[in-house]
């Protein structure tokens, strides 16, 4: 314990510069490169070339800020909840909520195709709205299936997401085939995972609402140990689990919701990252969870960045690309863990 404890600010620095690294080289480079210099004047506003002022404002910096923050959310969300379900293996896609906000895009699109230009200023906020809906309500769900008797068994709170996801994903998939071509390559791309629309707009509200979430996560994160323990002795302690394990699993959904509303349907870093964290500063969560908001924020951001750069000028899904690292990553795991 004591070796993770000194290498904690070493792994936090270097992924921070790992971060700064893949910031540059993201603002740099693409179909339209930019120089370094070109790069410093563009930012500090001495350039007023109008391409690159375009590129690095409205493309590639709103797009590099969200791969950090869906990067961030998806990563601590997952951490929470291996952490209160003692599960490794999960990830934030068990409970439901992508699917939840998946099928509330499909039914917004489905309905509304053809009418978007009616809703004004909620325009560009329609879609994100609808996903974090159905990501909350597809939470109720699950927890109205897995409350009994006064109390949240895990287990019956992960077979419950299993069902309604399921579930709520036919219904998604259903929508889809009954779409126009156009409305079914939107909900297509935006399934699979996709920040390509990224704007400063929703960048403002999705840190809003990080902002208010993720600092109460960090501060209580130490009370994550707690699970390590079996519940008679953590009821011992004068600690009720039901109840530590309901608050902890609200900010986990809140957060999700917020990632699959602004991205789509990114998946695996909730599993991946709290994995990485685990190896590098040990089980402690005051530790694991923010290396593991550094980890996942350094995935997508690299991820994003090869997504829309390895096929230039066709781009990819970010999230098709991170399944591409997450299912291997999963089957060890799965290996290692049941061999």
């Amino acid at each position: 314990m004591s070796k993770a404890r000194y290498a904690f600010p070493l792994v936090v620095l270097g992924f921070a510069l790992l971060i700064l690294l893949t910031i540059y080289i993201s603002l740099t480079n693409g179909v339209y490169d930019i120089s370094p210099w070109d790069l410093i004047q563009t930012m500090l506003g001495m350039n007023d070339n109008a391409d690159k002022v375009l590129v690095l404002t409205e493309f590639r910096l709103p797009r590099i800020i969200m791969a950090a923050l869906v990067g961030t959310g998806l990563a601590v969300a997952g951490a929470i909840i291996q952490g209160v379900t003692r599960n490794d293996l999960a990830d934030p896609g068990i409970l439901g909520i992508n699917a939840g906000a998946s099928t509330a895009i499909a039914l917004f699109i489905f309905f509304l195709r053809g009418n978007l230009s009616n809703l004004g200023m909620f325009e560009q906020f329609a879609m994100p709205f609808f996903g974090l809906l159905g990501g909350i309500l597809a939470a109720v769900l699950i927890y109205l299936f897995s409350y009994k008797n006064g109390t949240l068994p895990v287990e019956r709170l992960i077979l419950s997401g299993i069902a309604v996801g399921s579930g709520l994903s036919a219904i998604s998939v259903y929508l889809t085939l009954k779409m126009n071509t156009q409305d079914f390559e939107m909900v297509v791309t935006w399934t699979a995972g996709s920040i390509w629309n990224a704007n400063f707009d929703y960048i403002l509200v999705m840190l809003c609402g990080l902002l208010l979430i993720l600092p109460v996560l960090f501060i209580s994160a130490h009370m994550l140990n707690i699970f390590h323990l079996d519940e008679n002795s953590i009821k011992s302690l004068g600690v009720l689990p039901d109840r530590l394990r309901m608050g902890f699993l609200l900010g986990s959904i809140a957060l999700v919701s917020l990632c699959v509303a602004a991205s789509g349907g990114i998946g695996f870093v909730g599993l991946v990252a709290p994995h990485i964290a685990r190896r590098l500063v040990g089980m402690s969560f005051q530790r694991l969870v923010p290396v593991a908001a550094l980890v996942g924020t350094a995935l997508v951001m690299i991820s994003d960045f090869l997504a829309r750069t390895i096929l230039q000028p066709t781009e990819i899904p970010v999230g098709m690309l991170i399944s591409l690292i997450g299912v291997p990553y999963f089957l060890y795991l799965l290996y290692r863990t049941y061999k």
